[in-house]
């Protein structure tokens, strides 16, 4: 496989986004591996929790609930989350202060499940999180669909790329352009497409030595 140099995906970047100095102003950079090890967990399920919530839903209606959210589930303490009963989960989806959705309410549950297990395999999910791999970030996606709850396509990714972690996101502009290059052939959540857009970001990391929310980035900004 032949990829388009990095270079030219930036200054294409930056023509199209009035300069390079203004371009760099555009990207984000993820945490250190140092910095994202030192988050609470708490944070993840209310991160994990937020972005359930937005799918379908205008993120700025949960955004604007999110206190509440934050009140009812006692700041997504995970501890408090597994005392939790049911009839008690059912009360909290009922709750007028925040969106009354039983399915996606109890992917807190869910997912504090899934967090509670990698602190006792790995001293702490932001730990699991930290020590992953960027270069095998996709297995990471995978691990969250299959062990979370509603943490399949983009949400996990998105969930990863807001905490700090470092990930590409595979976007309708970034996918359109790993298409059009003929990098990605199949269905955009199938091991051959994840493992092509894998290796093409692993060659442009290796190339520029950018982050892959960097690169990511980039290739966002490069076309219409």
């Amino acid at each position: 496989m032949t990829y388009e140099r990095f270079d030219d995906i930036y200054q294409r970047a930056a023509q199209r986004h009035g300069g390079e100095q203004a371009l760099e102003q555009k990207l984000s950079n993820p945490l250190s591996s140092a910095q994202l090890s030192k988050l609470s967990d708490d944070r993840w399920l209310a991160a994990f929790s937020q972005k359930v919530f937005q799918s379908g839903i205008s993120w700025q209606v949960v955004r604007n609930k999110w206190p509440n959210f934050e009140d009812v589930f006692f700041k997504f303490d995970i501890e408090k989350m597994l005392l939790i009963h049911d009839e008690m989960w059912e009360e909290k989806a009922k709750d007028p202060r925040i969106i009354r959705h039983f399915g996606k309410v109890m992917t807190i549950r869910d997912n504090a499940m899934m967090i509670h297990d990698c602190q006792r395999q790995h001293g702490s999910f932001s730990q699991f999180v930290a020590n992953w791999p960027s270069d095998q970030i996709v297995e990471l996606w995978k691990y969250l669909k299959k062990h979370g709850a509603r943490l399949g396509g983009n949400t996990g990714p998105y969930t990863l790329r807001s905490m700090g972690k470092d990930t590409f996101l595979l976007t309708k502009d970034v996918e359109g352009y790993l298409r059009h290059h003929h990098i990605v052939t199949t269905g955009k959540d199938t091991q051959a497409a994840l493992q092509a857009a894998q290796q093409a970001f692993n060659h442009w990391h290796q190339e520029s030595a950018r982050s892959y929310t960097e690169i990511s980035q980039c290739i966002a900004l490069s076309i219409n």
